[in-house]
């Protein structure tokens, strides 16, 4: 009788279980978290991604040396995409990722209100006016403060005394842990241009959408100022849910399908479709 009872009873949670894992026992979504410059083009790629295969994938932006903290301090994630090299390659070689690969570039620009008058042939000369207010990303925290610093040593190559100069001018307005508050609806910025307190920001060329912010001029910069950045994709061996999952989308990323939607945010892909001979 009681081999009866177990039989009935594992028959009816199979019959429970037929009806219910579609939903109860689906994979859980793949879990990116990705340099916050990434935020618009890897938002349409990931669109791209569940729409061609069902798969979820869920993801947090931020300043990737902030995320590279949260990873290290056991966050459970499934790709990292960082606007540096550094980052993902300090993971891989303490074991936690794989060795990353170059997902796009990104290169510095300059942003100014059009009537300041900003252009790439005066930029350095605007730049190391006392007068001229300057905005930049956080060091150390965010890789695109690293890359203006990196700027400033260039620059001072040909201008001596540059480098400290603008170290010392420069205003530390997002991508950390302690940068002044940003009202709710505001980008950091515009706020901080609005309140007169920057003339000149410096920030990625890329955008958050597909076409430019028709508020600022921004432009490239001069020779001796151009700074390149190459971002990094790893996948999380250490945390990852699923590395199946994980390691079909990150081969989707560097598909010519995504590159191409990742180049619509002004990033240089690494990967395009070429037609047939």
């Amino acid at each position: 009788m009681l081999k009866l009872k177990s039989f009935h009873f594992t028959l009816a949670m199979l019959s429970w279980l037929a009806i219910v894992s579609p939903h109860v026992l689906a994979a859980p979504p793949i879990k990116v978290l990705a340099a916050g410059s990434l935020t618009g083009a890897l938002t349409a790629v990931i669109k791209a991604y569940q729409e061609k295969t069902g798969e979820a994938v869920q993801a947090d932006f931020g300043p990737a040396g902030l995320l590279l903290e949260r990873i290290e301090q056991g966050e459970p994630a499934d790709i990292f995409a960082s606007a540096n090299m550094a980052h993902p390659q300090k993971l891989a070689d303490k074991g936690l990722a794989t060795p990353p690969v170059v997902m796009a570039r990104n290169r510095l620009c300059a942003k100014a209100l059009p009537e300041f008058g900003l252009t790439k042939e005066n930029f350095v000369d605007r730049l190391l006016d006392p007068k001229v207010g300057l905005g930049t990303s956080t060091p150390k925290s965010d890789p695109g403060g690293d890359y203006t610093w990196m700027m400033f040593s260039k620059i001072d190559k040909v201008r001596p005394s540059a480098e400290a100069i603008l170290q010392a001018k420069a205003q530390q307005l997002g991508g950390g842990k302690t940068n002044p508050p940003v009202p709710a609806g505001k980008t950091a910025p515009l706020y901080f241009f609005e309140q007169h307190k920057i003339d000149i920001s410096i920030g990625y060329c890329s955008s958050r959408q597909t076409t430019p912010d028709p508020a600022f001029t921004m432009i490239e910069l001069p020779a001796e100022a151009a700074i390149r950045a190459d971002y990094g994709l790893s996948v999380l061996t250490s945390t990852a849910a699923s590395h199946d999952a994980a390691y079909r989308f990150a081969l989707f990323i560097m598909s010519p399908q995504a590159q191409g939607i990742i180049s619509q945010y002004g990033f240089t892909t690494v990967a395009e479709a070429k037609p047939n001979p």
